[in-house]
């Protein structure tokens, strides 16, 4: 039990930092590539901070662990939602960028409610199980195709930082290659220990992957959030925060489905869809009401974690 402990946590610094190196070595390859800043800010490093749910998620559909794929991406934007925003929040308020309140959140909903619509076949289709299916996966990634589309009306607009290339192509290759190895070893190494965890405690996998699985591929979007909070730039943590759950749903749920075959799940997890949705839904209200979260709305979010989280604790005894 011990040893798994310790390979999970060094698989997640792994997993973690292998990110950061690919985001590095691959942003630093497109800007030789004469690639636009803004492109690469709202794609690759974008994808950099959804790839370690990317690869547990992957990994877990080819070792035949749906549980995982759904509770690791629901988990996700729970945790990203009221734990991280809620944390930001607290420290400062996060003013809400038009766009982010017109069009991104909403777009967060819709793919949020997409997502349940697709996955809830026996609630709402009179089906055996529920699952996300090939074609389901398709139509999640057409969804996604939308949203990459607007990320290139972005680009025309001109709206997002610069990336400064800090190293040589020969150097940057190498790092998109290294960091491409340890996302994937690193999320190997996740899924087998977290099931082994699992296994060892009694718990559904479902549980590890909303709680262990879900808080520590988190970890990038908290890390991120919480220094551009403290540096005065919470625009980027509210734009890391709906972007990243965007990709978690529309690429790490879409493109396994796709490209892998059918993801059914165990066990039920429509209550977490449905807490998904309404903490989404919630993050809306709050941001058009008052083009900002403030502390308050930070604390209600961190009330919602604590509830939520007693609530998956309390069911496994």
């Amino acid at each position: 039990m011990l040893l798994q402990i310790i390979i999970m946590l060094v698989s997640f610094v792994v997993l973690i930092k292998g990110a950061d190196v690919f985001v590095e070595g691959a942003s630093g390859t497109a800007k030789h590539l004469k690639v636009p800043d803004i492109l690469i800010g709202l794609t690759i490093v974008a994808f950099g901070t959804s790839a370690p749910e990317a690869a547990v998620s992957i990994k877990a559909v080819l070792a035949n662990n749906s549980d995982m794929v759904l509770g690791n991406i629901i988990g996700s934007n729970i945790l990203n939602i009221v734990l991280i925003l809620g944390i930001c929040s607290v420290i400062a308020p996060i003013e809400v960028k038009d766009n982010t309140i017109k069009k991104e959140i909403p777009f967060l909903i819709l793919v949020s409610i997409l997502l349940g619509v697709l996955m809830l076949d026996v609630s709402l289709g009179g089906a055996t199980r529920d699952m996300i299916s090939r074609s389901d996966g398709i139509i999640i990634l057409l969804f996604f195709s939308i949203f990459i589309y607007y990320l290139f009306s972005l680009a025309s607009s001109g709206e997002a930082e610069e990336i400064e290339v800090k190293y040589s192509l020969g150097r940057c290759l190498c790092y998109t290659v290294l960091g491409l190895v340890a996302i994937i070893l690193g999320g190997n190494f996740v899924v087998d220990s977290a099931t082994n965890i699992a296994t060892y405690l009694g718990v559904s996998q479902t549980f590890i992957s909303l709680t262990i699985v879900a808080l520590g591929t988190s970890l990038p979007e908290l890390v991120t959030s919480i220094i551009s909070a403290r540096k005065g730039k919470q625009d980027l943590a509210m734009g890391n925060i709906v972007g990243s759950n965007i990709f978690n749903i529309c690429f790490v749920a879409g493109f396994p489905a796709t490209f892998l075959g059918n993801i059914i799940p165990n066990t039920s997890i429509a209550l977490d869809l449905i807490v998904m949705i309404v903490v989404t839904i919630l993050l809306y209200i709050f941001c058009f009401t008052k083009k900002c979260l403030s502390k308050v709305e930070g604390i209600v979010f961190l009330i919602c974690f604590i509830i939520y989280y007693a609530y998956l604790i309390i069911a496994q005894l």
